[in-house]
């Protein structure tokens, strides 16, 4: 079993664990620097996304629709599969 988590995360958990707080500690200092905050991030995604809809999918027309609908739905299951079928 350990050797699945290992595995998995591409070091033993405790360095992991190490690694991803230091990771943690040095992204928060930048972003407090920066006055930037989760939320600042997810409006940012947010509006892009709905500035590139509204600059280029018209044009598509229905087709560019139809793929970000199905990609909506696609992608993140195929991500889901990919993460319970691994056994690499």
């Amino acid at each position: 079993m350990s050797g699945r988590v290992t595995r998995f995360l591409g070091d033993t958990p405790g360095r992991t664990l190490v690694k991803l707080l230091v990771v943690s500690f040095i992204v928060g200092v930048v972003m407090n620097v920066m006055g930037w905050y989760p939320l600042d991030i997810y409006y940012f995604v947010r509006d892009f996304a709905l500035y590139l809809w509204d600059l280029g999918f018209d044009a598509f027309g229905s087709v560019g629709n139809y793929l970000i609908l199905g990609a909506m739905v696609v992608i993140p299951v195929f991500l889901i599969l990919r993460i319970v079928s691994y056994r690499n």
